[in-house]
């Protein structure tokens, strides 16, 4: 398994001692530490959720690139090392982000599918859940964070045991998937030009949707997605979706996160010029005003 983290380390440790409770341990799990030189002090045994010591755990640790998260970065180094434990083309990697509490069938589910698709993009249902006290949480079973959780209204919730085949690429996401090492070297892996917020995971779908590769949703992968607070749309974000959303643009084509780009539009942050978006001049001062905000 494969998580990329900065400076979350709490959610962190509730991901790991979830883990801890699976019904099919990891063979690794690969923490890759983005600018977060304190992770492993985070995750010390003496901290509390302590379950998870007994859990395999590599840490990688990567600077930011030009002063930006290097997510897609990290996600390869994670699979590079994870790849180190494994054998042969059929070993599976999961990636799970750092928000989210892995249902303990998550793994087995993971790797159910991959035996009955074996070339295709695995994804797994992620439900919301609302703010809690973090004692409530720590202290909560799977069951009950099922019934806390919220489905993503704009993405596919399989129930478990339920496996969905030939979905839309368009609604790939990079909270929870899986491939196995012969899929993951066909795509290529993340395009590491893309750096900070934004795009990196809609391009790698979209060089999958390329190979002919299918996505399929895999309802027994449940995970649960912590509350943080987030700014809407991320305005703090803005310069990365601009660059990024270029780069995508000109490679497939059409812009993605065109939800938050007319959010933007509306804020009179960026305007439309021809087929491209293009910050205004109050864009610079709204992302400096935004910069301490919740991401």
């Amino acid at each position: 398994m494969i998580t990329a983290v900065h400076e979350r380390g709490v959610h962190l440790r509730r991901q790991r001692a979830a883990l801890a409770l699976s019904d099919q341990a990891p063979i690794t799990h690969v923490v890759v530490a983005m600018a977060d030189p304190e992770i492993l002090r985070r995750l010390a045994p003496d901290q509390p959720m302590s379950t998870d010591a007994a859990l395999p755990i590599e840490v990688l640790e990567i600077p930011r690139s030009a002063g930006r998260l290097p997510l897609a970065a990290a996600r390869n180094a994670g699979a590079s090392r994870a790849l180190e434990s494994l054998a042969g083309p059929e070993d599976l990697l999961i990636f799970l982000d750092v928000d989210c509490i892995p249902d303990p069938g998550l793994i087995s589910a993971y790797l159910d599918a991959s035996r009955l698709r074996p070339e295709d993009l695995l994804c797994g249902p992620v439900a919301y859940l609302p703010e809690l006290p973090g004692e409530t949480l720590d202290a909560a079973s799977a069951q009950e964070l099922a019934e806390w959780a919220a489905p993503h209204p704009a993405r596919p919730a399989p129930e478990p045991g339920e496996i969905r085949t030939h979905g839309e690429h368009a609604l790939f996401w990079s909270l929870s998937f899986a491939v196995r090492r012969e899929v993951w070297e066909k795509i290529g892996g993340f395009d590491e030009a893309y750096t900070g917020y934004g795009a990196e995971d809609t391009d790698f779908s979209w060089r999958a949707r390329s190979h002919g590769i299918e996505l399929t949703w895999v309802g027994g992968a449940r995970a649960f997605h912590q509350h943080h607070p987030v700014s809407r749309p991320p305005v703090e974000h803005l310069n990365d979706i601009l660059r990024n959303g270029a780069l995508f643009a000109d490679r497939w084509g059409h812009w993605p996160m065109e939800g938050w780009l007319q959010e933007f539009e509306r804020l009179g942050l960026v305007r439309r010029e021809g087929a491209d978006w293009v910050a205004t001049g109050d864009a610079r001062r709204s992302a400096q005003n935004a910069a301490g905000s919740p991401t």
